[in-house]
């Protein structure tokens, strides 16, 4: 076992490896072989991995230790369980379809060599993640995925929206590494060790233990690390206020955003406090937090997709709702449910945002929904898988989103962590505003009046099938896992010995009896059916039937409009204090700092200094042979003075 999980992580490391030193020698079509032959070996091998998991195996050792320092060792290993197998399948299915997309999408894109080396080291790193034992290699993998993703989010650095975009994504999860780290600091203080197994057993022990933060503030010690880990993941799985970054790094081609959004980046906060379950189940006030958080980006991160008309940027904004829906089930203790949604979701946004790609390569690069319209009869396959997305993504019964989302909000309503029934009702608001804004994006870019130039339109044609055979792959699962892992991740004992047990009322507790086909006749006894389809009409009233509408509902709305259309004012925000106020940090240690003290005082002080002493001496040189007499005699009368005064 250990041997798979060494080469599911080294394959695409590897290809990663030779095409970025040698793929000018390579050349493309050589390229693309290797990496996508590096993902595919990753992808078997996982399912190989999966399967003998299922079969009972298990795997947490280290594979060799990096160094060892105050007695606690510092190791590289792996855990094989349920969830790390089933999360390494996903994640490698997914880059798998990711990367043959890219053959035709990046086909006359000078930099594809670059491309395909960038993407196959993204996957090294969300692999090491994922399949780590302790937090050290947690820590090497999360850093690993931003490094990378800041790579490609910048990856055509001739533009400079793209440049700001990866930097401001960089920086933003700085933020939250900072919290991050300073939580790992946490858990190798009170618990000695970095290994998950070893931490998870002296949990327990710290239940009640407080730590003072001054003035007389004690807080549960669990609670704090559990709010210091979760802020490291507000920052991957960008969450509010750390969500900004998220919308902007739609600057990178669309195939990164794919990868990024759907079953990597932006999920490792996810798996975090999902893995963390044994930790979070003893910091109830941590997860009702996370409840807290998550709900409130469901809700407002929907809203802004209302408004949005660049299509990826809606389906951003989908990702951050969606995000806030899986992290809401992971603060109501539903842990499994929080997972399945993760999965279900890695599939059908891959899919939306690989669909979305297609449709921008037949509008020939254009991205505004208003420039679209009546695609549908251009481009078949593209406008079956998208719609197949869409009504997973919203949740339709029998989809796979139905199963895990309505799941999960049924959770929500279940759990007693404070704060539930307030998540609830935003999650079914939610529920609402997805459908809104999803159907909304359907209509404009797929029905209704051809709103694209006559140029455009005489070129319009299906995308090759390089770019449609991963939408078909994607379509699959997204259709029908739901079927097949709603009783085993629910219900069953999957996630058994991966995600804790919650140690009051089970939210899931009535998964336990309950299959995916009665789970889907009960859908239309439901609340979030009857709000879907409300979401739909709404959709379909103001996008079909009355396009003129919503220009009429913008202009009615006038500053709150504006507002959404500019994010809450979040950048706006961050720019006066964040990066104004660096600014003038920085502008008054140069002018105080660095020209009055360093240069004024210490530098050119001490020249200064030196250069009055020298004139005050120069003045006593004056040439004259009794004046060097009589200065000699003084001060050999001070001296004999002196010397009878003291003896």
């Amino acid at each position: 076992m250990a041997s798979l999980a060494l080469w599911i992580i080294l394959a695409p490391l590897m290809a990663a490896l030779v095409t970025g030193l040698a793929g000018s020698h390579l050349g493309r079509r050589l390229t693309h072989m290797l990496t996508i032959a590096g993902v595919a070996v990753s992808c078997v091998l996982s399912f190989w991995v999966l399967l003998r998991v299922l079969g009972g195996a298990r795997l947490d050792a280290p594979v060799y230790t990096w160094m060892v320092s105050g007695g606690i060792p510092f190791q590289i290993g792996f855990l094989v369980d349920p969830l790390s197998a089933l999360l390494a399948l996903v994640v490698t299915f997914v880059s798998l379809a990711v990367h043959i997309y890219s053959i035709g999408y990046m086909a006359d894109d000078p930099g594809d060599i670059r491309f395909f080396s960038y993407i196959s080291l993204f996957t090294f790193a969300m692999l090491l993640l994922v399949l780590a034992n302790n937090f050290l290699q947690l820590f090497i993998g999360w850093e690993g995925v931003g490094l990378v993703s800041y790579l490609l989010i910048g990856f055509w650095f001739e533009k400079p929206t793209a440049t700001a975009a990866a930097l401001k994504a960089f920086l933003v999860n700085r933020i939250g590494d900072l919290g991050f780290i300073l939580g790992i600091a946490m858990v190798l203080h009170y618990t000695g060790s970095l290994a998950y197994a070893a931490v998870f057993a002296r949990v327990p022990d710290l239940v009640g233990t407080t730590v003072n933060l001054g003035f007389g503030w004690h807080v549960q010690v669990l609670t704090l690390m559990g709010l210091l880990l979760f802020v490291g993941a507000m920052g991957k799985s960008a969450q509010i206020p750390l969500h900004v970054w998220l919308p902007d790094s739609m600057e990178g081609p669309t195939p990164i955003s794919a990868l990024i959004h759907a079953a990597t980046m932006v999920t490792a906060g996810v798996y975090l406090v999902a893995r963390l379950s044994p930790l979070y189940i003893h910091a109830p006030v941590a997860l009702s937090v996370i409840l807290v958080i998550g709900s409130l980006t469901a809700f407002f991160m929907g809203i802004l997709g209302v408004v949005a008309t660049d299509i990826k940027r809606v389906i951003a904004y989908s990702t951050l709702s969606q995000l806030g829906y899986m992290m809401a089930g992971l603060g109501a203790s539903a842990f499994a449910a929080g997972i399945f949604h993760l999965v279900t979701h890695a599939f059908f946004k891959a899919l939306l945002f690989l669909a979305a790609g297609s449709v921008i390569l037949a509008m020939h690069h254009e991205q505004d929904m208003r420039k679209m319209g009546g695609l549908r009869k251009y481009l078949p396959v593209t406008y079956a898988t998208f719609l197949v997305g869409a009504l997973a993504l919203v949740a339709f019964p029998g989809f796979s989103g139905y199963f895990s989302k309505d799941a999960l909000i049924d959770a929500v309503g279940q759990s007693p962590i404070a704060g539930a029934a307030f998540a609830y009702v935003l999650l079914l608001l939610s529920v609402f505003v997805t459908a809104l804004y999803t159907f909304r994006m359907l209509f404009m870019v797929f029905h209704g009046t051809e709103r694209m130039d006559a140029h455009t339109r005489e070129h319009l044609h299906e995308s090759p099938w390089v770019v449609t055979l991963p939408l078909v792959m994607l379509a699959v699962p997204a259709l029908a896992v739901g079927w097949i892992l709603f009783h085993p991740l629910l219900g069953g004992s999957f996630f058994a010995s991966s995600l804790a047990t919650p140690l009051g009322v089970n939210p899931l507790a009535r998964f336990a009896h309950l299959t995916a086909w009665h789970f889907f006749l009960s859908a239309w006894d439901a609340p979030t059916f009857y709000l879907m389809l409300a979401g739909l009409g709404v959709a379909v009233y103001g996008y079909l039937w009355r396009p003129e509408w919503p220009a009429r509902v913008a202009a009615g709305a006038g500053p709150l409009y504006r507002m959404l259309l500019q994010g809450y004012g979040f950048d706006a925000l961050y720019l006066r204090l964040g990066a104004a106020g660096s600014v003038l940090l920085g502008r008054g240690l140069w002018k105080w700092g660095d020209e009055r003290v360093i240069d004024g005082m210490a530098v050119n002080g001490t020249a200064s200094r030196i250069g009055w002493l020298g004139s005050l001496v120069r003045k006593l040189q004056t040439g004259f042979l009794y004046q060097y007499a009589f200065t000699m005699v003084s001060a050999l009368v001070v001296l004999v003075f002196w010397a009878l005064v003291r003896y």
